[in-house]
């Protein structure tokens, strides 16, 4: 609900500026999906697609020093003619041929002028951006009569925290920009240390929310694949493991076993085959990616044909160049 009234909110508030058009939010993550590890300490994430304003497009340019399974972008912001009838009875100046000088005089800038490095989005300035649009929007949503807004520092996303002295929620806003008209994103999420400002990382968030709801609309009703994956991630923690690890294997056993085999009376089973799995990747040094490449996808997920078609990564490469990791990965298995 806090979502869809901001989303409301930065529709009028944005109506006639250059700034990108907001949609609505995508709720992902493990809080959408139902298994998160840390039922105290939940961060809802949610993913808002932007689409160019009037008189701009985007264009993703694949960076050539990215490497799978995460891949760079840059969004590269054009401008495009506007000298069209309906467009100038709109009362809109076309960036590309009206002088600079009426430009300045009568209309907001471009978007090159205002969240744009050189010819690219760049995601710190976006995130401020942002920081600055929850503030101001707030005092006029419904839920600030009974709640409080804490702003957290962020430079790739937006983070806040609402209270109202019982509850706390805490959001996480990122931002991206849809490929083709796939489920695939470039978004804010954290890069690298010391990544470009201008990157923006593939994403691949949506996918997997969808595949989740798929297997929910599929389980029988006490079907325990959340539980399953929500103990084994919290099991994890501190241990060294990501997260993403344990999910990614989970989805793959998902993908495989039928539905009615994750029913309560085989837990203790599924709880071993997601056991056993780690086991043989971690043995093998071989993870593989569960979107990328993967052909046996619900057909409601949409994927790019470069992502359809690729050899899916190995999320455990680092583990066969690195013997010392490799072992530590293996004492840490033991561990668990």
């Amino acid at each position: 609900d806090l979502m869809d009234n901001y989303t409301v909110y930065f529709g009028h508030v944005l109506s006639n500026s250059f700034y990108p058009v907001l949609q609505r939010a995508i709720g992902v993550g493990s809080a959408f999906e139902g298994w998160s590890p840390r039922e105290q300490d939940v961060v809802y994430r949610v993913l808002i697609p932007m689409t160019p304003p009037r008189g701009h497009s985007f264009h993703l340019e694949l960076d050539s020093a990215g490497q799978r399974p995460v891949r760079n972008f840059r969004v590269r912001v054009q401008l495009e003619c506007t000298c069209t009838r309906e467009q100038q009875a709109e009362g809109m100046l076309c960036f590309l041929h009206h002088p600079e000088e009426e430009l300045r005089r009568n209309q907001a800038p471009s978007l090159l002028h205002t969240l744009c490095t050189g010819s690219y989005l760049d995601v710190q300035k976006t995130a401020h951006w942002f920081y600055q649009l929850v503030r101001a929007i707030w005092p006029a949503l419904p839920q600030s009569h009974n709640w409080h807004l804490v702003l957290l520092p962020s430079t790739r996303s937006c983070q806040f925290k609402v209270t109202n002295g019982r509850e706390s929620f805490r959001i996480e806003i990122l931002f991206g920009v849809r490929r083709d008209d796939s489920d695939i994103f470039v978004s804010s999420q954290p890069g690298y240390a010391g990544s470009p400002s201008t990157l923006w990382l593939e994403s691949y968030d949506v996918a997997e929310m969808k595949f989740f709801k798929h297997i929910a609309r599929q389980a029988p009703p006490d079907s325990l694949h959340l539980r399953c994956l929500q103990l084994f991630t919290r099991l994890q923690l501190g241990i060294g493991f990501s997260t993403y690890t344990m999910k990614t294997i989970v989805m793959h056993l998902l993908n495989t076993l039928p539905v009615s085999r994750w029913h309560r009376r085989y837990f203790l089973r599924r709880l071993g085959d997601i056991n056993v799995n780690l086991r043989r990747c971690l043995e093998e040094k071989c993870l593989k990616h569960f979107i990328i490449g993967n052909k046996r996808l619900p057909q409601e997920i949409s994927l790019p044909l470069d992502i359809a078609s690729a050899q899916p990564p190995n999320l455990f490469h680092h583990l066969a160049w690195h013997p010392v990791a490799h072992s530590q990965a293996m004492s840490e298995y033991r561990d668990l």
